[in-house]
């Protein structure tokens, strides 16, 4: 997976801090842009899509995140389409994916985890919940 750096000065020399990248899926401007912010103050590097169509475009096309973010009502291809797409890559078959939603049916959750979601995630999250929740998936976070 990729894992950008970033300059750290610590003292008289420089570190190099890993930083994982996030792809955030979701159809919501202002959703994509808050959690963006977020992630960013956070040390995460954030790769973006409108749809779950995109974001697959963007994986086949070679970016690389640790984790997948997504709505899963979107146009185009939706949330457990993306999943299920990404579950059948090799590449990235255990990358993990959590949900972020208005979906909060025992049915939905369900169906995403047998789709291969990996947490479930209902709309409201807290900023400091999701980062705690990411770094519980992320692996050597």
């Amino acid at each position: 997976m990729a894992l950008g750096t970033r300059n750290r000065v610590a003292g008289s020399r420089r570190e190099f801090v890993q930083m994982a990248t996030v792809l955030v899926v979701d159809d919501s401007v202002t959703m994509v842009l808050s959690l963006k912010t977020t992630l960013t103050m956070n040390g995460y590097q954030v790769e973006t899509a409108s749809n779950g169509r995109e974001a697959l475009d963007k994986l086949k096309s070679g970016i690389k995140p640790n984790l997948i973010l997504t709505d899963i009502n979107m146009p185009v291809m939706g949330g457990m389409d993306l999943i299920r797409n990404v579950r059948a890559m090799p590449e990235l078959k255990f990358i993990p994916i959590l949900t972020l939603t208005t979906e909060s049916e025992a049915a939905k959750r369900s169906e995403g985890k047998l789709a291969g979601a990996t947490g479930w995630l209902v709309k409201p999250v807290s900023g400091n919940d999701l980062v705690a929740v990411m770094k519980k998936v992320l692996p050597g976070a």
